[in-house]
């Protein structure tokens, strides 16, 4: 007999708190980014950034199967989560090749996507806290 589950009107699900994770870690290597320029702190932050942003990767996916799997959902985030793992997979060694014509701007990507999947996953809360479908 197959139990199927929801989430609980206003509180969060594993899987928006994992992908809030990501996108704080991804702005947080942007500002470190930048200190890198203008600080000998910077390095520092910004590697121990780069592995809170990794892990956080690895909670997206981890997120996006056990929320695909008790409801029989769509299995399209744990594509989409997978990919992001690949993305901070290159960003990661492209980073310690210190190649920043390519490291800058898949971070960018990375930040944009990120903010667009939490977007979607916090309007998909807000329409099923409304009772509408969009």
């Amino acid at each position: 007999m197959a139990t199927q589950t929801t989430a609980v009107p206003g509180r969060l699900t594993f899987l928006q708190v994992a992908i809030a994770l990501q996108t704080l870690s991804l702005f947080f290597q942007a500002v470190t980014a930048g200190m890198l320029l203008s600080s000998s702190h910077g390095e520092v932050l910004h590697d121990a950034g780069s592995r809170v942003m990794y892990g956080a990767s690895m909670i997206y996916v981890l997120a996006a199967i056990l929320a695909w799997r008790p409801g029989g959902g769509s299995p399209r985030p744990i594509l989409h989560a997978s990919v992001f793992l690949v993305l901070a997979s290159v960003q990661v060694v492209l980073g310690i090749a210190h190649m920043p014509s390519l490291h800058v701007p898949l971070g960018v990507l990375m930040f944009g996507l990120s903010v667009l999947a939490l977007g979607q996953v916090l309007s998909t809360r807000s329409s099923e806290r409304t009772g509408t479908r969009s």
